[in-house]
């Protein structure tokens, strides 16, 4: 286990949040529930069926009162969680019949206890595809102040290569925002730049990535980068960033010298915007792979409160991780 991880683990459990997980059917997360009970990390509400969930919690080896178990069937909440969804959709042509019958789903259930507080994060994804992940936690929840569009990161524990020491950089966007226009790619790294200060805990060094810096090249993309570039620095003038970079003088100090000598982020970027979801995917993939990176992630950001996605493949301990992250965020 990585320092990084280690960290994220101890400042949560100081936090003791409220987190619920929707897929109370789902055996990762009831082993994930199990030793975040144990480790007193956080404090879990797990949806489902309630003897069927119980029992399974149960053989997890928890206590009775250990987890509260919720059924979004027939819970008495759901007539004001259905009111609340309403309200919030009616403009956009959600009729209250309607607002009733999602309000039934576990995931837009446990969106609407995020959005109510009686739950400080949610983490969902292990048994639902991203968009329905991401559809309930918009409608449910919506986008933070100032922000339009809800997008993702990884939290990169990478080797030393800019010193001795194992760094965590930021990729973004890896998993939903396939082609950013330039206001949605500095919405983008807002919410990175947010993100990582409180799940990393230092200050973000913000690079947009590209095949050309400063000028070495022309293009659309070029372009597209710049602007998105102006547009942030406009929204978080205290945070260096800088772009249109390639991807070494974002990163390494002596080629920032040579390249872009007059940049502030130097390069010492440990927040790496790419310029659309194909670039961000590939790059967070490769570098798990050929640099044996410890990827953790996606991490939805955007949102007014935190409610995660899990890959479908993840493993007990990527559920446990995330909730981790999820209560930082909270």
């Amino acid at each position: 286990m990585s320092a990084f991880v280690e960290g994220i683990r101890e400042r949560a459990a100081a936090l003791q949040r409220r987190i619920v997980f929707p897929e109370g059917d789902d055996q990762r997360t009831i082993q994930a529930v199990a030793e975040l009970v144990r480790g007193a990390v956080v404090r879990p509400t797990v949806l489902g069926p309630l003897d069927p969930v119980r029992e399974a919690l149960a053989a997890a080896g928890l206590a009775d009162d250990a987890v509260t178990v919720l059924d979004p069937t027939c819970d008495d909440r759901s007539d004001r969680f259905a009111e609340m969804l309403y309200q919030r959709r009616r403009d956009r042509g959600l009729a209250r019949a309607e607002a009733a019958e999602m309000v039934r789903e576990p995931l837009m259930f446990g969106a609407l206890l995020v959005r109510s507080g009686e739950a400080d994060g949610s983490v969902a994804g292990a048994a639902h595809t991203t968009a329905s992940v991401l559809r309930a936690a918009i409608l449910g929840v919506g986008t933070a102040p100032g922000i339009k569009v809800v997008s993702s990161s990884f939290y990169m524990v990478v080797p030393p290569f800019r010193g001795e020491r194992t760094e965590v950089l930021t990729f973004t966007d890896g998993a939903v925002v396939p082609n950013p226009d330039a206001a949605q790619l500095a919405d983008i790294a807002v919410a990175a730049a947010d993100a990582r200060r409180r799940i990393v805990g230092d200050e973000p060094c913000v690079a947009f990535l590209s095949y050309s810096t400063r000028g070495s090249a022309e293009g659309p993309t070029v372009d597209l980068v710049r602007d998105a570039t102006a547009r942030f620095r406009e929204r978080m003038p205290d945070v260096p960033a800088d772009g249109e970079l390639q991807v070494d003088a974002a990163v390494i100090e002596a080629i920032s010298r040579s390249k872009a000598p007059e940049s502030p982020v130097q390069g010492r970027a440990n927040v790496l915007v790419y310029p659309d979801l194909d670039a961000g995917n590939i790059a967070y993939k490769l570098v798990q792979r050929l640099a044996h990176a410890e990827a953790i992630g996606p991490i939805l950001q955007g949102l007014d409160r935190p409610c995660n996605d899990l890959s479908r493949g993840a493993k007990w301990e990527d559920i446990f991780n995330v909730a981790c992250i999820t209560a930082l965020l909270a």
